[in-house]
């Protein structure tokens, strides 16, 4: 067994007295200090001396990121970042005393009450930083704190700091994490951040990872194995209502066409549950730009839930210190990145005002439109090579935005294939469609077909497709639709 490293020496930091380690971690050590003025106990999170130039600037990108979204009451504050005069990088946030979920988890029964409460509260911090163009990509137990008032405060945004086009999200928690970002090939959206925050819920409720197995090994491979082709195991209680396991169990499906499409309208699905357990219902902490109050009779999920939408959001771009203000005028997807490990703080807040958001964020034109070739093919044939098809508006200076299919429905034969059909709401001469089967760690294979029907063939589990409708000018749909077929 390997030994507990030492904590690095604690730097002398002006106006700031050293008083213990609170923890350690594979990027930084977290000490406790007592700030001089104003007076108040701080913690402050240290780069580790050894490591090289390109942690340090993830380190100084994820200060800016937390900076930019400390204002809210569910996200840990970042109170000043400097470097120490040992030439170490350190960032100092506020100390909170509170036990963290990850130290509760594992020995308390928590309530429903409770971890919905901790879920909508989550998922307004989620929504937030989607709003902002930042991917968490590593929400999991340990990375959520406790305030001195009980609040749950979301910390360490290292992975979302590095956030930028390609490569692997190194350090990432596996039990928590979703099929798309354990792949050869990792990518996902805010879809991704849902399923890792519905994972931590449903550890709260549990007492375990989703896919672990009491009594037997739990090892990387066989919780990998698991997450991938596993159906969600029960959690064990009998006081989660089917209405609330449903919740949970939509929010991690394998596909991310089949999870709620953006945090709020996981808070929505959480709120419907405290309505069916005569619960208060608990609001939601969001920006007042786009808010609409919260109604019970209304669905949680599907078309009739899906009608506020919000602008694209940002891609983090590693080069810059933090993401820029505004938002881009084509919705761009993120990817995901390393991290640093998870510090211990949380910030003392001013609250906002509670509202509740039905919105859900739209990413907009999909990565695989860029990787088609533009040659004209024949219908079922596999594009290669580069593409100049052009998500909606944008091809020529009087192009408009070209649809989505609508009516995207799929039946299972006799045989085990299953039948796609969809309409093209706005035909015109030279349509055709581009589609492909989506898959849980990488991007789809797409062909074009000239008709509006493709079958799939048999296989195990539901079968989810996406399909664009493209123009004889070869702009392509905005958004591909989606659809899974049990």
């Amino acid at each position: 067994m390997t030994a507990r490293r030492e904590a690095s020496p604690p730097p002398a930091l002006p106006g700031y007295e050293y008083v213990r380690v609170l923890g350690l971690g594979g990027f930084a050590d977290v000490f406790l200090y007592q700030q001089e003025l104003p007076r108040r106990e701080v913690a402050v999170k240290v780069l580790l001396a050894s490591l090289d130039d390109e942690v340090r600037r993830r380190f100084q990108t994820e200060a800016n990121l937390m900076a930019q979204l400390s204002h809210h009451p569910a996200i840990v504050t970042i109170h000043h970042a400097a470097i120490a005069a040992d030439g170490r990088p350190y960032l100092v946030m506020e100390y909170c005393s509170g036990p963290g979920l990850a130290e509760r988890y594992r020995t308390e029964r928590i309530s429903v009450a409770e971890t919905l409460r901790i879920g909508i509260r989550l998922a307004s911090a989620v929504e937030t930083a989607h709003r902002a163009g930042i991917l968490h990509r590593d929400i999991k137990p340990a990375n959520v704190l406790t305030t001195d008032f009980g609040w749950p405060a979301l910390t360490d945004f290292g992975i979302a700091a590095t956030a930028g086009k390609g490569g692997a999200t190194v350090g990432m928690s596996i039990p928590w994490s979703p099929p798309e970002l354990l792949g050869e090939h990792p990518d996902g959206d805010e879809r991704s951040d849902v399923y890792s925050l519905a994972a931590t819920l449903y550890s709260l409720l549990a007492g375990r990872t989703p896919f672990e197995v009491p009594g037997t090994q739990n090892n990387a491979q066989q919780l990998v194995a698991r997450i991938e082709r596993s159906p969600l195991p029960p959690t064990g209680r009998d006081d989660v209502s089917p209405l609330l396991f449903d919740v949970l169990r939509r929010a991690m499906a394998k596909h991310p066409v089949g999870r709620h499409p953006s945090a709020a309208a996981l808070a929505h699905a959480l709120q419907q549950v405290e309505q069916e357990l005569h619960l208060p219902v608990t609001p939601l902490d969001l920006p007042e730009t786009a808010v609409e109050v919260f109604a019970p009779q209304a669905p949680a999920t599907g078309e009739a839930a899906d009608v506020t939408r919000l602008r694209s959001i940002l891609t983090v771009a590693p080069e810059a210190d933090g993401p820029a203000a505004q938002p881009p005028a084509e919705p761009r997807p993120l990817l995901p990145g390393p991290e640093p490990d998870a510090a211990v703080t949380t910030p003392e807040r001013s609250r906002l005002a509670a509202a509740v958001v039905s919105g859900v964020v739209v990413l907009g034109a999909v990565v695989a439109l860029a990787a088609v070739a533009l040659q004209d093919r024949e219908p079922g044939s596999s594009p290669t090579g580069g593409s100049d098809f052009t998500a909606g508006t944008g091809s020529t200076p009087d192009a408009g935005s070209v649809p989505a299919p609508t009516g995207l429905a799929g039946t299972r034969q006799d045989d085990g294939s299953v039948t796609f059909t969809w309409e093209n709401p706005d035909p015109q001469p030279g349509d055709r469609y581009l589609w492909g089967v989506l898959t849980t760690t990488g991007q789809p294979t797409l062909e074009l077909v000239d008709t509006e029907r493709v079958t799939v063939p048999a296989q195990d589990g539901e079968i989810c497709i996406e399909v664009s409708v493209v123009r004889a000018d070869r702009r392509a749909s905005d958004r591909p639709a989606e659809v899974c077929a049990a």
